[in-house]
C-alpha cells in the first residue's frame, strides 16, 4: 500500500541527499575509496532527481514520479547491496544497507502521483 505522500518523500530525498554526501565524514569512514564515493555520488544523484521530480519539490519538473520511484528502487537496492558487490563490506557495511533500505522502502511506498495532479 502506497501511503507516503510525494510531497514528503520530497523532503526526505532533499534530507537524504545531504546526509549520504556528508555520511563518509558524519560516520567517519572517508578513506577515499568506493566506500566514501558511492554514497557521495548516490547521495549527488538523489539530489538531482529529486530536483528534477514532477512534485511538489521539484524545482525543474521533468521527471514522471513514476519514473523517480523506479530509480528509487534501484538506487536503494544498489546502495544496500553496494559494501559486498563492491568488497568493502569488512570495512564499513552499516550506512549503506540502512541508507539504501530507506530508499527501497520510499521507493516502494510513496503514492505515484503528486496530490495536485491532474487524473
Amino acid at each position: 500500500m502506497r501511503m507516503i505522500p510525494t510531497s514528503v518523500h520530497g523532503i526526505m530525498d532533499y534530507l537524504t541527499a545531504i546526509l549520504l554526501i556528508a555520511s563518509p565524514w558524519i560516520f567517519n569512514f572517508y578513506r577515499g575509496g568506493a566506500e566514501s564515493w558511492v554514497p557521495i555520488g548516490v547521495g549527488v544523484v538523489v539530489l538531482v532527481q529529486a530536483l528534477m521530480t514532477r512534485n511538489e519539490t521539484g524545482a525543474v519538473k521533468v521527471f514522471p514520479m513514476s519514473a523517480h520511484l523506479m530509480s528509487d528502487i534501484a538506487i536503494g537496492l544498489f546502495l544496500a547491496m553496494s559494501p559486498w558487490l563492491l568488497f568493502f563490506h569488512e570495512y564499513v557495511w552499516q550506512p549503506h544497507l540502512i541508507f539504501g533500505l530507506l530508499i527501497l522502502g520510499l521507493g516502494i511506498l510513496t503514492r505515484m502521483r503528486p496530490a495536485n495532479a491532474a487524473r
